[in-house]
Order: structure tokens, then sequence, then C-alpha cells
């Protein structure tokens, strides 16, 4: 007599292939991104090896772009400020807008008022924004010549000290761009079980043991993805240092995007700009995968209850 546990054979729907998409639906998405990245990555890698003013043909010139840039001091520079803004960056934003991210997921009063005008920020163009803030800090009648000599800035020429522009810099791109990672904290912080906050309060947690204990841990998915958001967005940022330093005083805030715009625009360069644009795709994807993998971000299952 056979056993009556045998497994029953799957009901068969009538459609195969249902519940997983075909290799034709990624057509278009592939073929999107292999014409507006891998394209032109692939072009500029290739604009490496050459020596290019940008009209006219390309001459091959091998390694010499390579051998150049490995030995120019100002591209060590540049790659050196581009880390420490990044690094910057992520430690001065990532406190407050995590922070402010789990106040605005709360219940208080005008909470939403208050978000509204918190995020007003991100509806300017970055070009837009920098214009107004290089007329704020304009020592002539900008508001720094006011307040500058209390930031122990007599002449109130803020942006004429390397310490003091590359300050600028990075206190115009927090304020930018903190209400977008605000944003983002603010959905993860919503997503999280109100359940664990009510155990944890029956248990005698107060708020910050509950922050701790809860909504940090609930968040790392949330941390991880806006840190390679911000990590990314500071190795690529060029706009408001064109506007607001022009990569000076002197050289001391020409970051790497700067310096490819440098190179390709203004010497017409274009063989050593694209070189200098190859070394930024590959430091940005790296620093995106490490962070990713040393974060364990992709053996991540699950943020609800706890696990």
């Amino acid at each position: 007599m056979a056993h009556a546990a045998t497994r029953a054979p799957r009901r068969s729907t009538g459609r195969p292939g249902v519940g997983r998409p075909g290799v034709a639906w990624a057509l278009p998405g592939a073929l999107f991104f292999v014409f507006f990245a891998v394209a032109p990555m692939v072009l500029v890698g290739a604009l490496a090896f050459t020596d290019w003013d940008g009209i006219g043909t390309p001459s091959w010139t091998g390694m010499s772009n390579w051998s150049r840039l490995w030995d120019d001091p100002e591209t060590h520079q540049a790659i050196w400020l581009s880390l420490v803004l990044t690094v910057l960056t992520w430690l001065f934003q990532t406190p407050l807008a995590l922070l402010l991210g789990v106040w605005a997921a709360g219940r208080q009063r005008n909470r939403a008022v208050l978000s509204a005008i918190f995020f007003l920020p991100l509806l300017g163009s970055s070009v837009a924004l920098a214009l107004v803030w290089k007329s704020l800090l304009d020592p002539n009648f900008g508001l720094i010549a006011d307040i500058g000599p209390a930031l122990s800035f007599a002449d109130g020429d803020l942006l004429g000290s390397s310490k003091g522009a590359f300050g600028a810099i990075l206190f115009v791109t927090a304020w930018q761009f903190i209400p977008l990672h605000t944003l983002i904290y603010q959905g993860g912080a919503r997503a999280i079980p109100r359940s664990l906050y009510d155990a944890a309060a029956i248990d005698g947690a107060g708020t910050v043991r509950q922050f701790f204990a809860i909504t940090l841990p609930q968040l790392r998915n949330t941390i991880v993805t806006s840190s390679v958001i911000m990590v990314v967005g500071a190795l690529t940022f060029f706009d408001t240092v064109l506007i607001l330093t022009k990569g000076g005083p002197g050289t001391d805030t020409t970051i790497v995007p700067y310096l490819m715009y440098k190179n390709g625009f203004q010497a017409f360069d274009l063989g050593y700009a694209s070189a200098v644009a190859t070394i930024l795709v590959v430091v940005a994807t790296t620093v995106s995968l490490l962070l990713v993998r040393l974060t364990g971000f992709a053996a991540m299952r699950s943020t609800r209850e706890g696990m």
C-alpha cells in the first residue's frame, strides 16, 4: 500500500513561465544601459590612450597619458582631496541625516510642516544653489562680510583661504544633500514595525535605548544604501566646486572631477582628461563594491521583526 503522505504533484497553471519574466523583458533596460552607460565608458577608456584636442582625429599615444598621470603631483593632490572630501562628507552628513530622518518619521506635532520646509533645498538645482551661496560668501557684499570676523576671517574672504574654501564646499554640499538622505532614513524608519517599540517599552527601555537597540539595527540596510549614494556623489561632485572656488585658491580645492574638467574643457587635452575620468570611474566603483561587501549588505535578508 502506498504511503498516504506521498507529495501530490504540483498543479500546472497551464501557463509556462508564470512568475518568472522572460529575458526579453530586460532587453529595453539592457539596451538603455549599454547605450548610455557602457558605451560612453568604453569610449572614454579608449580615448585615454590617445592625444586629442576635441577636433580632428585622435592619435594613438599608448601609455603616455597614464605615465603622465602617475607622475603628476596635481593629480595625486586631486585624488587625495576627493578622498578627504568623501570621508568628511560621510562623517558630517550621516549622523545628521539619520537623526533627522528618525525624527521626521515620528508623530510629533507640526512634523509634516517642518519636514516640508526642511526639504526645500532638494527643489533647487545645484547650479542655482551654488550661485546663491557664492553671493552670500562674497567678501564685498555678502553675508560673510559681517560674520567673517567671528569665524576668524577678518577680511571676510572665506573662499580665499584654503581651509575656508574647502570648509565652504563641505558645508554647502551637506546643506544641499542632507535633506535627500533624511528622506531616505525617514522612509526606512517608518518601515520599522511599531510592535518592536511597544515590546521594548513594556520591558522598560527608554527612547535612547530603543534607538540603539531597535532603530539602528533595523536601519542597517538604509544606512548602507545612503552611504553608497553619498560616497559616489562626493567622488563625482563638480558643479558647486566650479562655481564656488574654481578649484582654488591655487589648486587647494581641485578635486578629481574638476581636474578632469580643467584638462578636458579648458586645456583641450581630452586624452589626459579621459585617463583621469577612467581613474574616477574605477575608484568610485571599487569604493562602492567594497562598501557593500564589507557591510554585509549582499547577505542581508530582512529587516522585519529584528531578523
